[in-house]
C-alpha cells in the first residue's frame, strides 16, 4: 500500500496531468430519518474520488470520471449504501437515506478494568506503539509507558507491572493468546529488568486492570494482552545507532504479498555513558547484551495466518556497593543471564467460526554470583542459579451468534520446569497447568451489552482445581457516555521461588468489583472508575537459609494465611488535538488505598510497593515547520512505606516482626524528548531517519525506591536509579518505508 504522502504525491501529478479534460461535480446530501449526517465517506468506487460530509450531511466533489459508477456511502453507525451512476458532462446531485445498523462497532463493549489500544472498535482505544515510542521518559518500552496511564504504580526497583496494589508477578503479559514467561531480562537485586520486546513488533495491546477476560488466567491483578503485526506494507530496511547500542534489521515482502519474514541484531553496552555521567551504581562490569529475533508470516490460499516469532537476548553486568555487613568493604554481585522466547500462531475462518490456536517456548537461566571485597581481595563467590523452561498451548473456537453476539470457548496447556541451586538449597520444580473456559458476548442492542464467562483450573504440583467465573456488563447512558460494571475470580499459583520445602498449598485468590463512566468522542476520553479487590489465600513465608555476608536469604511457602484488600478511585483524561492545535496530552491520576498480610508480614500492612496517590501528565507536539516533535511527561507518587523484617524463634516456632520501617520520599520525574526528521517534505527521499534526543528526570530529582539493611538491622542503604538523570542521544534510519506521514499524524 503507498503511504499518505506517496499518494497525495500521486494525486498532483494525476490532476496536472488531467487539467486540460473536463469536471463534472457529484454533490448532494446524506440523512437518516430526514436529519443530515456528518463524516459519511462518500467514494467513487475504484477511484481516489470522494468527499467527506459536513454537519449537515452535505458533500461535493469534482471527477473527470467518464461512463457507469458506482458511488459508495460508509459510515461506522450505517448500513453501507451503494449507488449507481452514469457521468456524462453534466453536474450529478445524490440525495441518500441511511439505515442504522447493529454492529461490533456502534454497540457498548465491556471495558470495566480494561485499556485497549489494539482495536479501535473499542471505546477505550488509548495507546498505540506510536504512543509508546513517543511518550518521555518510556524510553520505547511498553511497560514503562504503561505507568503514565491510572492504575500502574512506579516502583522502579524491580521489573513487572504492579497494578492496584498487586506485586509485578501478579500480572501477566501475553503474545497472540500465549503467555510470555520471561517479558523482562535478567536482573540483579535493586536494579530491573527491562523489555526484551520490540515495542514495533506490536501493532497494538490490550492492557486489563481488572476484570479480565475467562480467556486468560494465573493472574491475580491484571493482564497485558500484545498483538504482533501482521504482513508489513513493503520491503523495508531499518538502522538504529546511539552510544549505548547498535541495531539493524529488516523486513521482506513476498512478490505476492502473502508472506514476510525478517529478522534483527543487536548490541548494548553502556561503558561510553558511564564516563559522561555521575551513575549512582558502580558497575564493575558495565551493562551489555546481545539480542537477535526472526520473523515470518504467511496467509494461507484458503485464508488462514500463520505467525512466527523467535527471540534470544543474552546479557551480564556486575556491581559493586558498600557493604552492610562488619568485616568486608564491598559487596559484589554478578550476572550472567540467556533466554529465548518462541511463539507460533494460527487463525482461520471457517464458515461462522474463527479458529485461534498457538504455542510458546521459553527458556530462561540466571547466574548469580555474590561475594565480598576486604582490601581489594575478593572472597569465595556463591552462586544462585536458575534455569527454566516454559511451554504454553492454547486453541479458542469462536462462534458469530449474530453481528454482536457471540460465545468462544477453549482449552490452555502452561508446563513448567525450574531448577534452582543456592548454597545448601537445591530444588526441581515442575508444574502442569491444565485450564479450560467458556466465554460470550451478549448483543442486546446498541445501548447494553454482557459479557459472561468461566474459567476452570487445574495444577499437577498442587493437586488441585478452581473455577473463576466472570461477569460484567455495559450500558450506554447517553450517546458518548457508557457506564460498566464488571465482577470476576481470579486466581494464582505460588510463586515458585518460594516453594522450597514441603508445606500444604494451594491457589491464591482475588476478587474484583468495578464500576466503570467514560466518555468517549472524537479525540476526547474522559474516564471514572472505582475498584475493589479482595485478596485471600496469599502465601506465608519464613526464612530457612540466609548468607549473612551477602544478606541473602531464601523463603519458603508455610502456608495459605495471608490476605489484603485494594480499593480506589481513578481518573483518566486525553485530548488529541481537539483543543490545542497540534497539541496531545493526557492526565492521569490513582488514589490507592491498600493493606496485606502476605510472605513474611508479621500484621496487616501498606505493601511496600503501593503509593496512595500517583499523578501522570503526558503533552506532546509536532511543529510541521521546524520538522520537529517535542514530547514531556510528568509522575509524581506519594513516598511508599518500607520494612526491614526480621525473624526470630519464640515459643517453639519462628516469628516475624519489624524492626525498622519509614516512609520514602515522595516520586517526582519530569522528562523531555525531542525528535527531528529532517527528510519530511523531500522529494524521492532514499532514507527516512529520525535523530531522537531524551532527557529523563531532567530536573535531577533524587529518588528512593527502597532500602536494604544489614544481618541485624543496624545499618541501611537507599536502593535508588542508576543515575538520576540520563540523556539519550539515537539515531533511527528505515530504508523503502516513509514513516513521514505517521510521525507527523501521531506526533512521532
Amino acid at each position: 500500500m503507498k503511504t499518505q504522502g506517496q499518494n497525495i504525491l500521486f494525486l498532483i501529478l494525476l490532476l496536472t496531468s488531467i487539467m486540460g479534460y473536463s469536471q463534472v461535480k457529484i454533490s448532494g446530501k446524506v440523512s437518516f430519518k430526514n436529519k443530515g449526517v456528518a463524516e459519511v465517506n462518500v467514494t467513487l468506487k475504484d477511484t481516489y474520488d470522494g468527499a467527506t460530509t459536513d454537519a449537515q450531511g452535505n458533500f461535493t466533489f469534482e471527477t473527470s470520471e467518464k461512463g457507469a459508477h458506482t458511488i459508495t456511502f460508509t459510515h461506522p453507525k450505517y448500513e453501507n449504501v451503494e449507488s449507481s451512476v452514469s457521468i456524462e458532462s453534466q453536474d450529478i446531485t445524490l440525495n441518500i437515506d441511511l439505515k442504522e445498523q447493529i454492529s461490533e462497532i456502534d454497540a457498548v463493549v465491556v471495558s470495566a478494568g480494561s485499556i485497549e489500544a489494539s482495536d479501535k472498535k473499542r471505546a477505550t482505544a488509548l495507546l498505540t506503539p506510536i504512543d509508546i515510542y513517543t511518550t518521555a521518559g518510556a524510553d520505547g518500552q511498553i511497560s514503562s509507558a504503561l505507568t503514565y496511564l491510572p492504575g500502574v504504580q512506579k516502583v522502579g526497583g524491580t521489573e513487572g507491572l504492579f497494578i492496584r496494589g498487586g506485586t509485578g508477578t501478579e500480572s501477566k503479559i501475553f503474545m497472540d493468546g500465549s503467555l510470555i514467561n520471561n517479558y523482562f531480562s535478567n536482573s540483579v537485586p535493586g536494579i530491573a529488568g527491562r523489555d526484551q520486546f520490540n515495542t514495533s513488533l506490536f501493532k497494538g495491546n490490550i492492557f486489563s486492570s481488572g476484570g479480565y477476560s475467562a480467556l486468560y488466567g494465573q493472574a491475580l491483578s491484571g493482564a497485558l494482552m500484545l498483538e504482533s503485526v501482521d504482513l508489513p506494507e513493503e520491503t523495508s530496511y531499518n538502522v538504529g545507532i546511539s552510544p549505548i547500542f547498535l541495531n539493524a534489521g529488516f523486513q521482506k515482502l513476498g512478490d505476492n504479498k502473502n508472506y514476510s519474514y525478517g529478522a534483527t541484531a543487536g548490541y548494548s553496552l553502556l561503558s561510553l555513558m558511564q564516563k559522561v555521567f555521575n551513575f549512582n551504581t558502580d558497575f564493575v562490569e558495565a551493562p551489555q547484551g546481545l539480542n537477535g529475533d526472526l520473523n515470518f508470516r504467511f496467509k494461507t490460499k484458503s485464508g488462514g495466518f500463520f505467525k512466527y516469532y523467535g527471540m534470544f537476548n543474552s546479557n551480564k553486568m556486575g556491581v559493586k556497593s558498600e557493604s552492610l555487613e562488619p568485616g568486608s568493604d564491598f559487596s559484589l554481585v554478578k550476572l550472567k543471564g540467556k533466554n529465548t522466547f518462541h511463539n507460533l500462531s494460527f487463525k482461520q475462518k471457517f464458515g461462522k467460526y474463527l479458529l485461534n490456536v498457538g504455542g510458546s517456548y521459553s527458556y530462561n537461566r540466571s547466574d548469580l554470583h555474590f561475594s565480598t571485597e576486604t582490601n581489594d581481595v575478593e572472597s569465595n563467590r556463591s552462586q544462585l542459579l536458575t534455569d527454566g523452561n516454559y511451554v504454553n498451548f492454547k486453541a479458542v473456537l469462536e462462534r458469530k451468534i449474530n453481528r454482536i453476539s457471540a460465545v468462544r470457548g477453549g482449552i490452555e496447556l502452561n508446563n513448567t520446569d525450574e531448577n534452582l541451586n543456592f548454597e545448601a538449597v537445591q530444588k526441581h520444580y515442575k508444574d502442569l497447568i491444565s485450564s479450560a473456559f467458556v466465554e460470550t458476548d451478549l448483543g442486546f442492542s446498541n445501548a447494553l451489552s454482557a459479557k459472561i464467562g468461566v474459567r476452570a483450573e487445574h495444577s499437577s504440583f498442587l493437586g488441585k482445581d478452581n473455577i473463576a467465573p466472570r461477569f460484567a456488563i455495559a450500558y450506554r447512558l447517553a450517546k458518548d457516555w457508557t457506564t460498566s460494571l464488571a465482577y470476576g475470580i481470579f486466581y494464582q499459583n505460588p510463586e515458585s521461588k518460594y516453594i522450597n520445602g514441603p508445606a500444604n498449598l494451594g491457589f491464591q485468590k482475588s476478587q474484583h468489583y468495578i464500576f466503570q463512566v467514560q466518555r468517549a468522542s472524537e479525540g476526547r476520553t474522559l474516564r471514572f472508575e472505582a475498584f475493589y479487590k479482595k485478596y485471600d489465600q496469599l502465601i506465608k513465608t519464613f526464612n530457612i537459609t540466609q548468607d549473612k555476608e551477602q544478606n541473602q536469604q531464601i523463603q519458603t511457602a508455610l502456608n495459605n494465611d495471608g490476605y489484603g484488600y485494594a480499593k480506589g478511585l481513578e481518573f483518566f483524561w486525553r485530548d488529541n488535538k481537539k483543543t490545542f492545535e497540534n497539541i496531545d496530552y493526557w492526565i492521569s491520576y490513582s488514589y490507592l488505598d491498600s493493606k496485606r498480610d502476605f510472605l513474611n508480614y508479621p500484621v496487616s500492612l501498606q505493601p511496600s510497593f503501593a503509593a496512595e496517590h500517583t499523578l501522570s501528565a503526558v503533552a506532546k507536539r509536532f511543529i510541521p515547520e521546524w520538522k520537529l516533535g517535542v514530547n514531556l511527561s510528568y509522575t509524581y507518587a506519594k513516598g511508599r512505606p518500607y520494612y526491614d523484617i526480621a525473624s526470630t524463634f519464640k515459643d517453639g516456632k519462628t516469628v516475624n516482626f519489624i524492626r525498622n520501617e519509614g516512609t520514602l520520599k515522595d516520586y517526582n520525574a519530569l522528562n523531555f524528548s525531542v525528535n527531528y526528521l529532517p527528510n519530511i517534505g523531500k522529494k524521492d527521499a532514499k532514507a527516512f531517519p529520525v535523530f531522537v534526543l531524551s532527557i529523563s528526570n531532567i530536573l535531577g530529582s533524587k529518588n528512593v525506591y527502597g532500602y536494604n539493611f544489614s544481618a541485624n538491622g543496624s545499618r541501611s542503604s537507599a536502593i535508588v536509579p542508576p543515575v538520576n538523570t540520563f540523556v539519550f542521544i539515537g539515531a533511527f534510519i528505515s530504508f523503502g518505508v516513509d514513516k513521514t506521514d505517521d510521525a507527523i499524524n501521531n506526533n512521532l
